[in-house]
């Protein structure tokens, strides 16, 4: 695939953003780059790699929910100093 200014106008478009034209130029250009790189790690092979597979085993550490009566909200809006009917103010 190749970056002319025309898709980078119809980028512009879709995005609804308005470039100058060295914006246009430099974007023109950064995107064929990206474009080249992305060719280049397609060119990898990748037979026998499973998809998102790491080096090291990942998983989610959970904790078990524990239920509790929240906070002391009557306790820490006396403690605040600048508070609006019931809520916390930036001093």
């Amino acid at each position: 695939m190749t970056i002319d200014r025309s898709l980078v106008e119809y980028l512009e478009k879709l995005g609804r953003i308005h470039l100058s034209e060295e914006e246009r130029s430099a974007s023109e250009k950064d995107l064929q780059s990206i474009l080249s790189y992305i060719d280049t790690l397609n060119e990898l092979d990748t037979d026998g790699v499973e998809p998102a597979s790491h080096s090291f085993p990942v998983a989610n550490v959970m904790r078990d929910d524990t239920v509790t009566n929240g906070a002391d909200t009557e306790n820490i809006l006396e403690k605040c100093s600048a508070k609006s009917r019931r809520l916390l103010c930036r001093s």
